[in-house]
């Protein structure tokens, strides 16, 4: 049915509809995303972020099989994103990667406590504020990021609204781009999952997780989302764009990796 009207409506009339339908869509998050005191403190770190990096190159490490094969140890004095429960991996490393970001409730929702032990800079998606004590004092909260589902588009400042694209990844794409990282470069970033099925639905691990790293990552009985690899795609490419528009780039070292938006690299070359 969508297909069908979509066919017969001007693409500037469908545009302005979806965003229309969009914004309404995220009306139950306002004022709040703006005015709560902890969003208020989040936007100011945000705005001290601007341009920190300015020129150099960060990592941005996804989960998946592949660091397996990946010499992570390389990473120790490099710029570094880790996605969700990358965090199991730093007894091992012996180092912490520079950031942690997650956008997925269910993973703050079920490992909350693991989050607030963690000594690195976090960026949260704001949603998942209501897992976090009330009473947390300011310099023990993570920074909190207006991440939304709809509207999608490459955000170049991070203090406002920031479309997630179906993955954490895309969050850190447009962090390291705020904190104006010149190369941007992607690992563990499979693209490719060994489990199927609807798009978003929410499933129960049944046992150890071969879709990730670590067979605990989402282990038996832990509830996590199946992937939306086409929306991810569309928000890679938004990156890609807005990335070589600057003047600056991402590319893909991710070993046997699946994806094909980014240029590709050798992992081990880039050292």
């Amino acid at each position: 049915m969508k297909q069908t009207l979509k066919s017969f409506i001007p693409q500037p009339l469908w545009q302005f509809a979806r965003d229309t339908y969009d914004g309404v869509r995220r009306i139950p998050q306002l004022p709040a995303v703006y005015f709560h005191p902890w969003r208020r403190e989040s936007i100011k770190r945000l705005a001290a972020l601007k341009d920190i990096h300015k020129g150099k190159r960060a990592f941005i490490i996804g989960n998946g099989p592949s660091l397996k094969q990946t010499d992570l140890s390389k990473l120790k004095n490099e710029i570094t994103f880790g996605m969700n429960r990358f965090y199991l991996a730093f007894p091992e490393l012996g180092f912490t990667t520079s950031y942690i970001c997650v956008t997925n409730d269910l993973v703050i929702e079920q490992f909350v406590n693991d989050f607030l032990a963690l000594q690195v800079p976090q960026f949260i998606a704001w949603r998942s504020h209501r897992h976090y004590p009330p009473n947390l004092p300011v310099p023990n909260l993570p920074t909190f990021v207006y991440t939304s589902y709809t509207g999608p588009k490459f955000s170049t400042d991070v203090r406002n609204r920031v479309w997630e694209g179906a993955t954490v990844t895309n969050l850190a794409l447009q962090l390291a781009y705020h904190m104006g990282i010149e190369q941007a470069i992607m690992i563990g970033v499979d693209h490719n999952f060994t489990s199927k099925g609807d798009a978003n639905k929410t499933v129960v691990s049944e046992g150890d997780d071969p879709n990730h790293f670590m067979p605990n990552y989402f282990g038996k009985g832990v509830k996590w989302q199946l992937p939306d690899l086409d929306t991810s795609e569309v928000g890679y490419i938004m990156a890609r764009e807005a990335y070589a528009k600057a003047g600056r780039q991402v590319v893909d070292a991710t070993i046997g990796g699946k994806l094909t938006v980014f240029p590709k690299v050798d992992y081990n070359s880039l050292f």
